[in-house]
């Protein structure tokens, strides 16, 4: 079992800047590929950021250039650092976990870009 908590959501102003994380409590984080999605009202959940074990990453084409994903497996930690944010960035932001193949989510935190 993985659990993950997500932190770090609010309000933002466009162009601004936020950086999420999401905290996982296993003892296995290092194998974990993890990754970022995001679900607007009306919309379907969508990936955002991803990285794997190795520190491979990929992104989704409406943030490349923006945001980026990073890990501190010491801390079983993964980031989102948001930048240049924009109101179609407004959304529920959730991290995913992938361990052995089997998929674990947190239960999002809430993001809002507006002025």
């Amino acid at each position: 079992q993985v659990q993950l908590v997500e932190s770090g959501g609010g309000l933002v102003q466009p162009g601004g800047s936020l950086r999420l994380s999401c905290a996982a409590r296993t003892n296995i984080f290092s194998t974990a590929t993890m990754g970022w999605y995001r679900q607007a009202p009306g919309n379907q959940r969508e990936l955002v950021a991803q990285i794997t074990s190795s520190g491979s990453t990929n992104y989704g084409d409406s943030v490349k250039g923006r945001f980026t994903i990073s890990r501190d497996n010491a801390k079983t930690t993964v980031y989102l650092q948001m930048n240049s944010s924009k109101p179609e960035d407004t959304a529920v932001y959730y991290c995913k976990a992938i361990v052995f193949g089997i998929q674990y989510w947190g239960r999002g935190t809430q993001v809002t870009v507006s002025s």
